[in-house]
């Protein structure tokens, strides 16, 4: 599996960051008592035949060659949950449970920028909150 290791982790499989969400391995995660979210080879090139059917309508509507900015978001975990963080709150942003997460990270990662995507985009993002508070015109 690419991306075996992480500063002193070894990674198992694609759901070990699930199922252990108290567990902190490496001396970094120990040092800062928690889990880094994207312990996973962040360097794998994104498959575009696993985008899913939002993500290749989003990059066609934006006139993107490539995933441009969304190659740099993947599946992350917050207490042993999915999740993908959004740098615009500086925050994570679970994913439902509702939501089968499929047994690759390739996968994964193209439900974490869909996720993200759509979040950024909904009234329930913080914000359009700030944007109505705060617009000129």
């Amino acid at each position: 599996m690419a991306g075996t290791q992480y500063r002193g982790s070894e990674i198992k499989d694609v759901d070990q960051f699930l199922g252990d969400a108290a567990g902190l391995d490496s001396e970094r995660e120990k040092e800062i008592g928690q889990h880094i979210g994207y312990r996973y080879d962040v360097n794998l090139v994104p498959d575009y035949d696993r985008l899913t059917p939002f993500l290749a309508d989003y990059v066609e509507f934006m006139g993107w060659e490539d995933l441009n900015w969304l190659e740099d978001i993947h599946m992350g975990y917050e207490d042993g949950k999915p999740a993908v963080f959004d740098r615009n709150i500086n925050g994570w942003v679970r994913v439902p449970d509702s939501i089968p997460l499929p047994g690759n990270q390739q996968d994964r990662d193209m439900i974490a920028r869909e996720l993200l995507v759509k979040f950024q985009m909904s009234d329930r993002h913080p914000l359009v909150t700030l944007r109505k508070a705060y617009k000129k015109f």
